[in-house]
């Protein structure tokens, strides 16, 4: 599958006949987003339009989709209820709320972008990366399942349910079986026609979009163009109270957004073996959620699911994302009707399609390759993402695999001594000197026992940070409180900063050794170029 995907150049031809089918595929999943964060199903679709194009024109990242998603939505629905909760039923006020927290939602990310902080997800470990698509693939999948049920909530039973899994299996095997015969003509969207026409001229009674959406309540989706929120700056007072109503969302928000979508971007490059703009990509995202909130959407990020559809069917440019943004609105406008006749069953062969594309499977092949901690981060991060949301996933897998870099590195501080001729004794340090190692290293020294001279060696040891410079403080002032002698080789050029700022008798402390191995400095400068001259290129 990768392979396949790796394969597909870049053309025209391609990009708009997989943005055709990301744009039949975006409007279920918009219409679902929206009755999950309880606002009308337009709110969604308007938000997938505006969200893909301005994305798509100004994204870090071409080829990816970016709409409505379910893990900002889940965080809309409390936002929604209380908003509404401030007024009277009929003035709707959760709705013009979650437009300002859309709109503060998007200054931030713009400003993470201004700020470049996009390039701190190189940080990630890949047992992150790993978990966090598990995870997902695995919400994906849930998110499908939920598509088996009626009205009243139950699962399908008897011959709907196995006109329903026809169907689906159908889709999914046109998906798998297409690119085996022919490479040219993107499978998604076969799915989608063959089985949309075997229903239609079938005159077969399945769930299609257009009963999905009045089963939730909706009128439909026809609608028009998405309009200026005129109401919004007479509806929420901007005021103290309301930025601290909406603040901690905003926050949530943004951060959730920035995750998915510069994970999703890692995951694109990966697929491509090319490479997006992290930062460029946070201030599209930004401004897109900007003028969503303003224009009445619910907001939105990058979707990992569009994504992979989009990639896979051969989108590689902008031109897909624009060419998917164009045609929801086309949908919306002039095509509702045809539209809500496809069935449900062969949007869910799609994504299905799209879960086994996700998953990375290869984790359960490497489990007893790895260290069991990156087994711990992996484990976790897709459990996290399915029970709680991206956001706490990949904070989480962060947190652990940083706890485990720094345990790992504390215990690696090693201390060799030697005795010279002269009496001296000599400590070696070798290893990282940072907050986690610090215990060991203060172990490794007699003060009250060690010869009157003593040279502490740095030069295979890299001081860190302020603990470490600390460390090195107090372990000068231990040795001239017994009245012993400390000279200290070999310090980091910024360590050696520090310390002469804390104290002045660091220069008489510290040894400037012309013999740094570090620099491999000649001590006659005009013998080494004479050496240099002479030597045969």
């Amino acid at each position: 599958m990768t392979e396949f995907i790796r394969k597909r150049t870049k053309n025209a031809k391609n990009d708009i006949l997989s943005g055709i089918t990301v744009a039949l595929a975006l409007v279920p999943e918009a219409v679902a987003f929206a009755f999950v964060a309880g606002v009308d199903p337009l709110v969604g679709l308007y938000a997938a339009f505006m969200i893909g194009l301005i994305t798509s024109i100004f994204g870090g990242r071409p080829g990816m989709i970016s709409g409505a998603t379910g893990a900002l939505a889940v965080v809309m629905v409390s936002l929604v209820a209380e908003g509404n909760a401030m007024g009277s039923p009929e003035e709707n006020l959760g709705l013009y709320y979650l437009f300002a927290t859309v709109i503060l939602m998007g200054g931030i990310q713009v400003l993470a972008g201004v700020l470049k902080l996009g390039k701190f997800v190189r940080l990630i470990p890949h047992p992150v990366m790993m978990g966090f698509v598990n995870g997902l693939a695995i919400v994906i999948f849930m998110a499908q399942l939920k598509m088996f049920r009626d009205v009243n909530g139950d699962y399908f039973s008897g011959t709907e349910l196995w006109t329903m899994v026809g169907l689906v299996a159908l889709t999914m095997g046109i998906m798998f079986g297409l690119p085996k015969i022919t490479k040219k003509l993107p499978e998604a969207l076969i799915g989608i026609l063959v089985v949309s026409a075997i229903v239609i001229f079938g005159n077969l009674d399945v769930a299609t979009v257009g009963s999905f959406i009045r089963d939730g309540g909706g009128e439909g989706l026809k609608g028009g163009l998405p309009q200026f929120q005129t109401d919004l700056f007479s509806k929420v007072p901007f005021n103290w109270q309301t930025i601290k109503f909406i603040g901690p969302y905003a926050l949530i928000l943004a951060a959730i957004g920035l995750i998915e979508s510069l994970m999703t971007l890692n995951l694109v490059d990966e697929l491509t073996e090319t490479r997006g703009n992290t930062n460029k990509e946070c201030m599209a995202q930004g401004g897109a959620n900007i003028i969503t909130g303003l224009f009445g959407g619910m907001g939105g990020c990058a979707m990992i699911g569009q994504s992979i559809i989009n990639i896979k069917g051969g989108g590689r440019g902008r031109l897909s994302g624009i060419v998917a943004a164009v045609l929801l609105l086309i949908f919306i406008l002039f095509a509702s009707s045809y539209i809500e006749q496809i069935p449900i069953a062969a949007l869910v062969g799609v994504m299905f399609m799209v879960v086994v594309g996700t998953f990375a499977w290869s984790s359960f092949r490497i489990l007893n390759k790895i260290p069991r901690t990156d087994v711990i981060v992996l484990v976790a991060v897709s459990s996290l993402t399915v029970i709680f949301d991206l956001a706490i996933a990949v904070i989480a897998g962060v947190i652990i695999s940083a706890l485990v870099f720094s345990w790992e590195n504390a215990v690696r501080i090693r201390a060799r001594k030697r005795m010279r001729e002269d009496g001296t004794k000599v400590y070696e340090i070798w290893g990282p000197l940072f907050f986690g190692s610090i215990i060991a290293f203060n172990e490794k020294f007699d003060a009250k026992n060690d010869p009157e001279n003593v040279e502490v060696d740095f030069v295979e040891s890299r001081v860190s940070d302020h603990s470490a410079i600390e460390a090195i403080f107090n372990l000068v002032n231990k040795y001239e409180a017994e009245g012993k002698t400390i000279k200290l080789k070999h310090l980091s050029e910024d360590c050696k900063v520090l310390l002469f700022k804390s104290s002045p008798k660091f220069r008489e402390v510290i040894v400037e050794d012309i013999d740094d191995p570090r620099y491999h400095l000649a001590e006659n400068p005009e013998a080494f170029t004479k050496g240099l001259s002479e030597y045969k290129f």
